[in-house]
């Protein structure tokens, strides 16, 4: 190179002496000139990164680029220099992660378009994006140009982060998104109620002792029940794997809604249950609470509970038959008590627009006044001398169906019916010394199984023959398994003078242990709200 700059201005300078009478002052403007040349050239040979987007120069091309290999880095510069190979840098900004070797990339957020608008509560409160995942990125960005790289989304403090991928790693927005559908293909075929109880030491959904607001004759454990195999069985179906309860995830499915449930104190044992699953998973136990300020649930007809954060509320209205329970006056003055089965219950305008509603009668039927039927049934003014107790049943849910025929929009509210749950009393029923404290396995041969109950049949006609669709909940099979999980003598911690002289008499073998079985239908009902709510996940 310096041969070639002094040829060069000795070449020029014996021009400009043969042919000019040189001056002092011409002389200098030459080497001035000579400089400007030279120093030209030298960055044209060590920095002609400068030229990069311009085709025009390509013998400088051809003379200082280094040939490479052609990979996939499209993005990056096609002139590196002869300084660049001898003295790489040290940190590159424009980088991804080729054949096992992983750098770093880093994106101006102007320049990507991360979000449409916002993240919905659904994704930032669980940190579950696989839904969002293809949507995160926009097409035309930088980002979605790279070949060979996954791109997954984390909100962090406010910023969009990108993090990519090896090329041979699965995307894990797509993964997801093939689990919940393949899980919801098999839930929405599967017969969620034929199966068996399996022991899964991941149980209870809640720890037992830890919900307060479980009425004292649900609660078993703070009632001195010792074993624990009552709340460590989890319902198997055979067609399909019910997903575990997502607290969190249903939630956030029942966010700005109300999930109700309405029926007998079997209803208020599933509602109970269901309160204390959710309420386990929240931040801020204090945003969890009783609408009214009450903390006991067995005096008043109507209970809500609000979760604050996802302006829900999970609902129980005290209706034991669905239909009206009344009083008759008779001439001389003297009243009694009827069941009118051509009205129903008085809270009915008050859950009628739910967005969930889930039903339930059935025990309340079995009573001596219900089962003798005389003198108790009423259609308008009239009350039946006597009335079988199958017929009335089929009467009262004939018009309960009818009346949410007409007053449920079923494009709002999605709606449930709970069948009849198992009682297991021995050796006579809940009122005459029926037993079941010595039960603490769960029947395994289904030769002991009871019969089909005659007024399931009923309902089953019933909800055949309307309009609106009801979702049956058919639990009676599930439940007869379990002659285990009874209350029994553990009922309640303070006894009376009676109770405590002949305990065994006054057993609760109809409701069920919290934690316990109740916790399972809300298993079943949340798998059925995955497949029923599905767009909303």
């Amino acid at each position: 190179m310096a041969d070639v700059t002094k040829f060069s201005g000795t070449f020029i300078s014996d021009i400009f002496n043969s042919r000019f009478r040189t001056t002092s002052k011409k002389l200098t403007s030459l080497y001035a000139f000579l400089f400007v040349f030279v120093a030209f050239t030298f960055f044209l040979a060590f920095f002609p990164s400068s030229f990069n987007n311009s085709s025009s120069s390509p013998w400088f091309t051809n003379l200082f680029t280094l040939t490479t290999p052609n990979t996939d880095e499209s993005y990056r510069s096609h002139f590196s220099s002869i300084f660049t190979f001898f003295f790489p840098p040290e940190n590159s900004h424009n980088s991804t992660s080729i054949n096992n070797t992983t750098t770093t990339q880093v994106f101006k957020p102007q320049n990507v378009s991360i979000f449409n608008d916002t993240i919905s509560n659904n994704q930032t409160q669980n940190g579950d994006f696989h839904r969002s995942g293809k949507e995160a990125f926009n097409s035309t960005s930088p980002v979605s140009q790279l070949e060979n790289a996954t791109i997954s989304t984390i909100l962090s403090g406010g910023k969009a982060i990108a993090d990519k991928k090896n090329k041979h790693d699965t995307s894990s927005s797509k993964v997801g998104e093939e689990i919940d559908e393949g899980l919801i293909r098999s839930l929405s075929k599967c017969d969620m109620f034929d199966g068996s109880w399996v022991r899964d030491e991941s149980y209870p959904l809640y720890k037992s002792g830890s919900c307060k607001l479980i009425d004292e004759q649900f609660n078993c454990f703070l009632n001195g029940r010792q074993d624990n195999g009552y709340y460590k069985l989890k319902w198997q179906p055979k067609g399909c794997n019910l997903p575990r309860l997502d607290a969190k995830k249903l939630l956030e499915m029942l966010r700005g809604k109300r999930l109700v449930f309405v029926g007998d104190s079997l209803n208020r044992n599933m509602w109970e249950s269901l309160i204390c699953i959710l309420k386990s998973a929240v931040n801020d136990e204090k945003k969890v609470y009783e609408e009214f300020g009450r903390h006991h649930f067995r005096t008043e007809a109507w209970y809500s509970f609000m979760f604050e954060d996802y302006k829900c509320t999970v609902e129980f209205f005290v209706s034991p038959f669905l239909v009206e329970e009344w009083v008759v006056t008779e001439k001389n003055g003297t009243k009694r008590e009827t069941l009118r089965l051509d009205t129903v219950s008085e809270s009915a305008d008050k859950y009628k627009t739910a967005d969930i509603i889930v039903f339930n009668t059935g025990h309340w039927w079995t009573h001596e006044k219900t089962s003798l039927g005389k003198d108790y049934y009423q259609e308008g003014s009239h009350v039946y001398k006597e009335l079988n107790v199958l017929e009335a049943f089929r009467k009262a849910l004939t018009y309960w169906g009818r009346w949410v025929d007409a007053n449920i929009n079923p494009t709002k509210s999605l709606l449930f019916f709970r069948g009849y749950s198992a009682s297991h009393f021995s050796g006579g029923q809940w009122n005459s010394g029926g037993q079941c404290d010595h039960e603490t396995e769960a029947i395994r041969n289904t030769s002991y199984l009871s019969p089909y109950p005659s007024k399931m049949v009923v309902l089953e006609k019933v909800l055949r023959g309307m309009n609106t669709p009801v979702t049956y909940l058919n639990v009676t099979r599930m439940t007869d398994f379990r002659k285990d999980g009874h209350p029994s003598i553990y009922r309640k911690q303070n006894m009376s003078e009676q109770e405590r002289k002949s305990p065994l008499s006054f057993q609760d073998c109809s409701h069920w242990c919290l934690p316990g079985v109740p916790d399972s239908w809300n298993e079943i009902l949340y798998a059925q709200l995955l497949v029923k709510l599905k767009n909303q996940i």
